[in-house]
């Protein structure tokens, strides 16, 4: 910025220079040549004034001193010189002269004046006055020079005032632009200080009070998640205590199996919890160590906790893996939770066999997740939270999966419309022999 404000203000500087240096140069030329030309005339009447009209008959004629450098002669109609220093003959200007007028002009490298002696009505001769021109030449130049000078001096003050306004300009924006940094580190107390420049300290208010409304919005929603987390998890630790101690003691072949739903689903939705919790507390966080599961068992549970969902709709549910190795190692909570949501979502939004098929892709899989019916709307937006469009998905379910997926480093989107298809591509996390996991329907 320091830059662009100095560029602007000797791009100004420069114009207004220009636009009165130039015709004041000008006007300096023309001025020193038409004062030497009346310097000239000047010294021509002079002398005309002087002239008897008796020089003709061998009065001698006195001529004042010519000009400085210059030469100052009478010419009779002859066309000779008769007095003083100048050309033997009369050259242009003083023919035109003895026409009755007063010529300024140029002849050879002089400037000329030529002014005629009339008596009784008749020129009876011309007076000449001359001066090289190359002097009023370089008093020219001279004034140029000078007047070069002095631009440059003030283009000089130009650009250090203009730094000292950048530096003043520019200081409270780096200042801004510092404390917007820590923000984005992390640092939420972070305060842009006033200045003395009124555009900028309004903004720099603006700047502090998104701040403080962002920082009150963080810290509620920080508390949210830590009462969250304390009145969810303790309830859901007792529970699966008071489940596992169940099947210790109960004998009950009816109950059992039961009990080992119940305790499974409250496994399950304990990592639910701990991920969303882990999600509102910052998606960018590296993801803790968790098991990872290989991809058969994966598959494996999946079927073992949604058939039953699907058989009760009247549904199959079909699992398998293409050419990908049954035992490559992915993060069990967070694939298993973008599973479920998408499993979810087919089972309410979708129709027919509903399939999970793992490809293999070097270095990721692809958990392709299809059913028979179509997703409607723009496919971007279906991943957008709290979006209410018809078709597969509404409210935060997809969005969520999203954040999940994108957590372990990986993506999840909209493959085909119809049939409905979302792909899940996580990265490979290790892999052991080559085989497929057996399909399960």
């Amino acid at each position: 910025m320091r830059q662009r404000v100095v560029r602007v203000a000797l791009t100004a500087a420069l114009v207004a220079v220009v636009l009165l240096a130039v015709p004041l140069a000008l006007a300096i030329r023309s001025s020193l040549y038409a004062g030497q030309r009346d310097t000239l005339e000047r010294a021509a009447l002079a002398a005309a004034v002087r002239v008897s009209p008796d020089y003709a008959t061998g009065d001698p004629v006195e001529l004042p001193r010519a000009p400085a450098g210059g030469h100052l002669g009478l010419y009779d109609p002859q066309q000779a010189r008769r007095a003083g220093s100048g050309p033997r003959t009369a050259d242009a200007p003083v023919h035109r002269a003895f026409d009755g007028e007063v010529v300024r002009g140029r002849s050879g490298g002089d400037l000329v004046a030529a002014v005629p002696v009339s008596h009784a009505e008749r020129v009876i001769g011309v007076v000449r006055a001359s001066s090289p021109a190359d002097a009023v030449r370089d008093r020219v130049l001279t004034a140029w020079a000078v007047l070069l000078s002095v631009t440059v001096v003030a283009l000089t003050i130009a650009v250090l005032v203009a730094r000292r306004q950048a530096r003043a300009l520019a200081a409270p924006l780096e200042d801004l632009s510092r404390h917007c940094r820590a923000v984005a580190d992390g640092d939420l107390n972070a305060r842009a200080a006033p200045s003395d420049i009124a555009e900028i300290d309004q903004v720099a208010r603006t700047h502090n009070t998104m701040l403080h409304s962002l920082s009150e919005l963080l810290r509620r929603e920080r508390d949210f998640a830590a009462n969250a987390s304390h009145q969810l998890r303790t309830p859901l630790t007792g529970l699966q205590l008071a489940l596992e101690s169940g099947l210790a003691q109960d004998d009950d072949a009816r109950l059992r199996p039961v009990l080992t739903e119940a305790l499974a689903t409250a496994h399950r939705l304990h990592h639910t919890v701990e991920e969303v919790l882990r999600l509102s507390r910052s998606p960018d966080r590296p993801r803790p160590a968790t098991r990872d599961i290989a991809v058969a068992h994966l598959l494996q549970e999946t079927r073992e906790h949604w058939h039953g969902l699907f058989a009760a709709d009247g549904r199959r549910l079909e699992c398998g893996t293409q050419d990908a190795p049954a035992d490559v190692l992915v993060p069990n909570g967070p694939v298993s939770e973008v599973l479920g949501v998408l499993l979810d979502n087919a089972r309410v939004h979708g129709r027919g066999t509903v399939r999970l098929v793992v490809r293999d892709l070097n270095d990721a899989l692809a958990f392709d997740v299809s059913d028979e019916g179509a997703a409607e709307g723009e496919p971007a937006q279906l991943f957008d939270r709290g979006h209410t469009g018809g078709g597969h998905g509404t409210g935060i379910g997809l969005a969520l999966a999203s954040e999940l997926a994108h957590s372990i480093g990986g993506r999840l989107s909209l493959t085909r419309r119809a049939p409905a298809t979302f792909t899940l591509l996580v990265p490979v996390r290790g892999a052991g022999s080559e085989g497929n996991a057996p399909a399960c329907g």
